[in-house]
């Protein structure tokens, strides 16, 4: 455990918090002091709920140390089965709690409550808010159906009905779980495939108990689901279906995939599949023809970046190198549960995967790749808008921003439409950020013309001093087409920590070269989305040959040189 402006993931017990909250009639206690309950702010300010998590916590006090803290954990359970009655209880501890060894699961398990009793024992110091998840889930489907599971059971007859299946893995504070769902029930629905449970998100424990009865799971979120559909396979020989459908290529898979374990024949479906085809009835996505159309053609090979939970970056990949044309330079993955599969793709691509949760180790990567877009989390979000590189989020950790309102599922045929416009989208806008500059001195799109997405920058008049760029004396240079100055004298970026001192800082600003008025004016007109990589590589260059003011003749010496 580490000190950290910036987390992935919270610790195990918010994991569990996802999964009581995700269901119906679950209760959460949680063994844990006052400060420990900002959690909260998780589910109603980022998902928006309408209503509090489902968790009683026992707010223990400092000053309650030297008395008995298990009366704390037993009065809480009390307090919360009569209050709330639910269906199934949660019992576990905080990291601060965990530190007392209360045990508040076996607390509750020894106070002969009718309801089934969870105890959940998620050590803070080693593990994260996603394994915590997994652990949940896994551990209250394993209560639920233990002693089904011991009569061996035979597989229900499909006689006389249709196939049916579980989604597993849907939570709360996932990226786009709920119009995941949605699209993936009604893909099914095409194929002739019911949804018998989908869980956690939306279930209750009576609905856990009837997994067994149907006839295959679908794993669509391996960090969370993948445990829980491996006991149920050992347990109750249910086949799990284990392609995540995100993308046009994968839906495909998965289609079929579906068809093989279900022995179903999808053939009518997939007939209308064109792998390849240059035209819009060659799928049911519009994704392959616009990312082949002649106003995407400017995308093939462009350099991205790709960093989030390992189910969204294996499947970015692909999306990525297959279905837009891009170059997969670096990726990476926060999760190391899923470890193994990133390394393996990223050995695919013929990259070294990034396997951190430091937030300063991703921001370092991308800046020493010089990617033109990056693919992460509201992380990457941060860290590619101060390095002025076009950004999508793809995986959570998420703001509010990445819950919308509107549908916006990332998988299935409708979920590849949703991603080619939200990946697309940054470098649309950088493109006409970049002809806005480009025609500047038309009268028709001068410097009172600002970009469409831009539209809270007043238009700067014509006339005005602002209207060029200048060289400012603080050493920043102004433009109409940044909604905020653009530091001149800046090196490739680094993250900086707390060990940086002022004198390293110091340092580092007395080595940078400062940019001339003509200098960057020149500058200025790059492409938008290339343009921090041309000024980083042309203050490399001036540092290297001692030069202290880049001109227009140093831009262009830069070029040459970092072009041989």
């Amino acid at each position: 455990m580490q000190l950290t402006l910036w987390t992935y993931e919270g610790p195990p017990h918010v994991g569990a918090m996802r999964i009581a909250t995700s269901m119906r009639d679950v209760h959460y206690v949680l063994h844990a002091p006052q400060g420990d309950t900002y959690a909260d702010l998780l589910f109603t300010m980022i998902e928006r709920q309408d209503r509090r998590p489902p968790v009683t916590y026992t707010t223990f006090q400092a000053r309650d140390l030297g008395g008995d803290t298990a009366n704390i954990v037993t009065r809480a359970v009390q307090d919360a089965v009569d209050r709330f009655a639910p269906k199934a209880l949660l019992v576990g501890e905080s990291c601060t709690a965990e530190l007392i060894q209360d045990n508040p699961g076996s607390l509750a398990m020894g106070m002969g409550l009718t309801m089934p009793v969870v105890p959940l024992e998620l050590p803070s110091y080693s593990k994260k808010e996603n394994w915590g998840a997994a652990e949940t889930f896994y551990q209250l489907v394993r209560t639920l159906l233990l002693d089904r599971s011991k009569t061996r059971e035979p597989r229900p007859s499909r006689e006389g009905r249709r196939p049916r299946v579980n989604l597993m893995g849907g939570t709360i504070l996932g990226f786009r779980c709920r119009d995941d769902i949605a699209e993936i029930t009604k893909l099914l629905g095409s194929i002739g495939v019911d949804v018998h449970v989908s869980a956690p998100l939306g279930a209750d424990p009576d609905d856990l108990r009837r997994i067994p009865d149907a006839d295959a799971n679908i794993c669509l979120y391996p960090e969370i689901a993948l445990s829980t559909c491996s006991w149920l396979q050992r347990s109750f020989q249910m086949p799990t279906i284990t392609t995540v459908p995100i993308g046009v290529g994968a839906t495909r898979d998965f289609i079929a995939e579906v068809g093989r374990v279900l022995e179903l024949d999808v053939a009518a479906v997939l007939g209308g599949e064109t792998p390849g085809a240059a035209s819009l009835s060659g799928s049911q996505s519009r994704m392959p023809w616009y990312s082949r159309s002649v106003d995407s053609t400017y995308l093939t090979g462009k350099r991205v970046f790709i960093f989030g939970d390992g189910t969204h970056v294996v499947a970015a990949a692909r999306i990525a190198n297959e279905e837009l044309g891009f170059t997969v330079v670096g990726l990476g993955t926060y999760s190391r549960e899923m470890a193994r599969e990133v390394k393996a793709c990223a050995a695919k691509y013929g990259v070294e995967a990034l396997i951190t949760d430091d937030y300063l180790d991703v921001e370092r990567t991308v800046a020493e790749l010089q990617p033109e877009l990056v693919l992460g989390t509201q992380m990457e979000r941060h860290i590619a808008k101060r390095l002025g590189v076009p950004c999508a989020v793809i995986s959570t950790p998420i703001h509010v921003q990445d819950v919308p309102a509107r549908y916006s599922p990332q998988m299935g045929f409708e979920g590849a439409n949703v991603i080619f416009d939200a990946w697309v989208h940054p470098l649309m806008m950088g493109l006409e950020e970049h002809l806005l500059q480009m025609f500047r001195e038309d009268f028709e799109f001068g410097d009172g013309a600002t970009p469409s997405h831009l539209h809270s920058i007043a238009p700067v008049k014509p006339d005005s001093a602002s209207s060029a760029m200048v060289a400012a004396p603080t050493g920043t240079a102004t433009t109409p087409f940044d909604s905020e100055p653009v530091r001149a004298p800046v090196l490739t970026p680094v993250a900086t920590t707390v060990a940086e001192g002022p004198d390293t800082l110091a340092a580092v600003q007395a080595a940078t070269p400062t940019w001339s008025a003509d200098g960057e004016k020149e500058l200025g007109k790059i492409p938008f989305f290339v343009r921090g990589k041309a000024r980083r590589n042309t203050e490399k260059y001036a540092v290297a040959q001692g030069i202290d003011v880049i001109t227009t003749e140093t831009l262009y010496e830069a070029k040459a040189h970092h072009g041989r």
